[in-house]
């Protein structure tokens, strides 16, 4: 393995043109979501390009392992992927989850890098949304919920179903660094 860490720099003109080849790749899979989530700090940027793009809503979940900070359960993004059912429905239709009520959902960060964060989301979501039910979840991931990265590490523990650009970080270290973490500090503070 080689040890010297090589840094790839992405413009905006690359984000751009990454986005519209995962728009592309949904395009060819028929597949169309209902809604676009970004994962706060890094997904937030690709996933408003692709919600534009694609004239869809979209959402925020802040996921951030990396930084210690606190993370955000969104369990009624879940019941949506779910098509779950409410209880003051429930004695009509007879069942607590629907599969004509599954949204199509699309997750987006920027890295799938250890697959840690994309784990996070999937055993949160069934932990808060019908957790028993762990046969139809498993129809859920990657029919309904989908993920796209702009950049896929070939060696993280999870597949995501869309991305742009890949490396391979067990074969050769690689820093990513995309637009929008070049911008200057600036203090919030007055001196």
């Amino acid at each position: 393995m080689d040890t010297r860490v090589m840094k790839r720099t992405y413009t905006w003109e690359d984000v751009e043109s990454m986005c519209t080849d995962i728009v592309t790749q949904m395009h060819r899979q028929k597949w169309f979501p209902d809604y676009i989530v970004g994962i706060t700090r890094g997904g937030n940027v690709p996933a408003t390009i692709i919600s534009n793009m694609l004239d869809v809503r979209c959402e925020a979940l802040k996921v951030s392992l990396r930084d210690d900070s606190s993370l955000e359960s969104n369990c009624w993004m879940a019941c949506d992927a779910f098509g779950y059912v409410d209880e003051s429905e429930r004695a009509l239709v007879k069942t607590r989850w629907d599969i004509g009520r599954r949204k199509n959902i699309l997750i987006v960060d920027d890295i799938n890098d250890t697959g840690e964060t994309l784990k996070w989301i999937k055993e949160d979501w069934e932990a808060g949304c019908l957790p028993n039910e762990t046969g139809a979840w498993k129809s859920v991931w990657n029919n309904n919920v989908k993920f796209a990265t702009l950049t896929d590490n070939l060696s993280s523990e999870m597949d995501v179903d869309f991305w742009a650009d890949e490396v391979n970080k067990q074969e050769q270290d690689v820093w990513l660094v995309y637009p929008w973490e070049v911008v200057g500090k600036l203090s919030a503070r007055a001196d």
